[in-house]
């Protein structure tokens, strides 16, 4: 099947997959585009209705401020950070031309186990791609060292929540290569009574 081939759902979910979010040009999605894509994403399983995760929007013009938190945090954080760290900051904050920030957001305590609130937010982040896709963009879930910083997420959140993920999308400036997938027979696995410790 092309790559390009979106005329179906099936072929949606088939052809979806992530570009580098350095390669993501202009155009990206306008506001009401992206409003629609984080529609899309919050329609994801939620265990209890909480709605466990929030959405931020960094838009253009707030990029560069970003770059300079983030160099600024990565000084106070890395006792040997480089130039060339600082450089991949702003280089991070910068690329691609839409930005969203995933928040797993856990409402606790709960009778909902906060890892299934998660799961959900790392659902959310899934639905985010795939409407991007749908509507004609490229996109790209990022962590890295940033996600996993207090103060980066303070940036965006409080805690309890967590950066799920830095949600890049533009429009493709190279043809996304499709990446290797794993073969099935080696993932999937029928479940008979055999199984378990006392089998």
């Amino acid at each position: 099947m092309a790559f390009n081939d979106t005329s179906t759902p099936l072929s949606l979910l088939r052809t979806r997959r992530s570009g580098k979010p350095r390669d993501m040009a202009g155009p990206g999605p306008g506001p009401e585009q992206l409003d629609a894509m984080i529609g899309i994403a919050a329609r994801t399983p939620d265990h209890g209705k909480l709605f466990p995760w929030r959405f931020v929007i960094v838009p253009p013009a707030a990029r560069a401020a970003l770059g300079e938190r983030l160099v600024a945090i990565l000084r106070s954080e890395k006792a040997d950070c480089t130039a060339r760290d600082e450089e991949a900051a702003l280089q991070f904050a910068s690329q691609a031309p839409a930005l969203v920030v995933v928040l797993s957001a856990p409402v606790v305590p709960h009778k909902i186990p906060a890892w299934e609130q998660e799961l959900s937010a790392g659902a959310a982040c899934m639905n985010l791609l795939h409407a991007a896709h749908a509507m004609g963009f490229a996109g790209a879930w990022i962590t890295g060292s940033a996600a996993y910083s207090d103060a980066v997420r303070d940036l965006f959140g409080t805690a309890p929540q967590k950066i799920a993920g830095f949600v890049f999308i533009g429009t493709p400036a190279l043809p996304l290569e499709e990446r290797p997938r794993p073969i099935l027979s080696e993932i999937v696995h029928t479940w008979n009574p055999g199984y378990g410790p006392d089998a």
